[in-house]
């Protein structure tokens, strides 16, 4: 989409990389980060998107694996009875094959402030990598006292003055969930070593 470009950058230091838009920043240049998580934000729209190495929780089925994830996220939040609103089927991710063993993916999607969530399964290396995206539906406000003065609730908005947020056709930039699939898409690991495994 014009004026929205996105690229492949570096991630964990280059052993892994994906694509999307460079409108996202590092996080970790102005906060500090969990070094499992790499984190890219958006400030002019409170978009998100954030890449994360867990251990392989090998007692969670691969089917629904993302559901899984989402409502323990959901959980973390506080956000107990988050809906799944979309899943996907099992997918096997040949171009996440380590020495032959399988990895696979699964999707899921949910509310409020939408979330798109996928787990990498990469088995060979017991690491499930959760990819997150999160795209609010509005900037929220708060109404001053004053006549036609408001004040954005939300720290991002604070920072950039924003208000509700333009559908992202309307503004030039890839929708999110159009992000979401490009990151996890053109995910690709160059280092297996930076798993602890031999490469």
């Amino acid at each position: 989409m014009l004026g929205d470009f996105t690229t492949q950058r570096a991630l964990f230091g280059g052993a892994i990389t994906s694509s999307f838009p460079l409108r996202f920043q590092d996080v970790s240049t102005i906060r500090q980060v969990p070094d499992h998580q790499e984190v890219f934000v958006d400030p002019t729209r409170d978009e998100s998107l954030i890449f994360e190495l867990l251990d392989l929780k090998a007692d969670v089925l691969d089917e629904g694996s993302a559901t899984w994830f989402l409502q323990d996220l959901a959980n973390e939040q506080d956000a107990d009875g988050t809906m799944v609103l979309e899943q996907s089927g099992v997918i096997e991710a040949d171009w996440l094959q380590y020495r032959n063993i399988p990895a696979v993916v699964t999707t899921a999607a949910g509310p409020g402030q939408m979330v798109y969530l996928a787990n990498l399964r990469l088995k060979g290396v017991a690491t499930d990598v959760l990819i997150t995206a999160y795209e609010p539906m509005l900037i929220k406000l708060q109404k001053l006292s004053s006549a036609n003065a408001y004040r954005p609730l939300s720290e991002s908005a604070s920072a950039i003055g924003a208000g509700f947020t333009v559908p992202a056709a309307q503004c030039g930039c890839i929708p999110m969930a159009e992000v979401f699939k490009l990151a996890v898409s053109s995910f690709k690991v160059n280092d297996w070593s930076f798993f602890g495994v031999a490469a």
